[in-house]
């Protein structure tokens, strides 16, 4: 049996180990280990029956060692991803056990599901990617590291670029494109095609100017 190892130990990866010990309930899959974060002390005065064993920057992957990310911020999943998987490190899939996962859907490497998410018919996530509880409907593609927040609508035909983050609420029309780089803000509802690397806001999502 594999063991597994929650890289960041926030309030996301306190979460994860939740979902991680409700996925062993249903059918033993790992071994928890506890979490790995460059704070140390990440976990002191907090209710929680595992440990901050290292750090992330000094980890050394071992053979029988899988990882789940744990961070909301697509960048930084990015760059951790990167120095972990440099060093030989490999990456769990964790799919809450009430999550849905169309048998026409696929997705990359690494990618978290909460409870309650949907990954519908003809969907495609790519690597990296993070649905905390929303649903994701048909014929929609999410580029890798992607964040999706709790309580998102999103239809049908969407296309997410990479390394968006996308706030709690936001409900995306169909056949919209999203750019790489991308913020939606809590609650946006968004009706027409997102630039790259914008900032929106609103109902309907308006674009941040940019603070000279």
């Amino acid at each position: 049996m594999k063991k597994i190892i929650i890289v960041g130990a926030g309030g996301f990866g306190r979460e994860l180990l939740q979902w991680i010990k409700d996925v062993n309930e249903k059918k033993t899959t790992w071994e928890i280990e506890g979490f790995i974060d460059d704070n140390l002390d990440a976990l002191k005065g907090v209710k929680i029956d595992y440990k901050v064993i290292g750090t992330i920057k000094d980890w050394q992957p071992k053979e029988e060692e899988e990882f789940a990310l744990a961070m909301g911020s697509p960048e930084l999943k990015r760059k951790v991803a990167a120095d972990l998987k440099e060093r030989g490190a490999r990456f769990a899939t964790v799919i809450h056990p009430t999550a849905l996962v169309s048998e026409y859907a696929d997705y990359g490497e690494g990618l978290v599901m909460f409870p309650y998410s949907k990954l519908s018919c003809n969907s495609t996530a790519g690597d990296f990617v993070t649905l905390l509880s929303t649903p994701i409907g048909h014929d929609n593609v999410i580029g890798d590291f992607t964040v999706i927040s709790g309580g998102c609508n999103i239809v049908r035909n969407v296309k997410i670029g990479k390394d968006v983050f996308i706030a709690a609420g936001v409900c995306i029309a169909q056949d919209v494109v999203i750019g790489d780089g991308a913020y939606l803000g809590l609650g946006s509802v968004v009706l027409k095609d997102i630039k790259p690397g914008a900032k929106v806001f609103g109902n309907p999502a308006r674009v941040v100017p940019k603070v000279k």
